[in-house]
């Protein structure tokens, strides 16, 4: 993981694809529509990404080990082209096989600087907020 966030804080696209088996599977447990297959699809993203966050910048929280999986807790920071900042935290889940990405499951969104408090996303869960 470290190779990886390496290529992504250099901006070297093709470092980072070559971190990734070309059959490379995607899966965003909480937003299923978004699974993918193929590392065509990993070009495509990360070069959107590099492209519209000019200054974009990883780094890794934590990381745990087990086998063939690695656990990463990660911090993505940068400034969009439009020039509001971006910032993403999560937990990226990855299926590591000779020595590259195989699989991956991605728990990462964009940090909200304001929104519901704690009571009222209870509320919402619990089905007993009024808002």
């Amino acid at each position: 993981m470290d190779r990886l966030t390496a290529a992504q804080n250099a901006h070297d696209l093709e470092a980072m694809l070559a971190c990734f088996h070309e059959d490379y599977r995607s899966e965003q447990p909480m937003y299923p529509a978004r699974t993918f297959v193929g590392i065509d699809q990993v070009r495509k993203n990360w070069s959107a990404l590099l492209q519209s966050i000019p200054d974009f910048h990883a780094d890794i929280v934590r990381s745990a080990v087990d086998g063939d999986t690695a656990f990463i807790e990660i911090h993505w920071t940068g400034t969009k082209a439009d020039g509001t900042p971006f910032e993403e935290r999560g937990v990226l889940i990855m299926g590591i096989r000779d020595d590259r990405i195989s699989w991956g499951r991605l728990y990462a969104e964009e940090v909200q600087g304001e929104g519901a408090d704690i009571d009222a996303v209870v509320g919402r869960m619990a089905g007993t907020d009024d808002r």
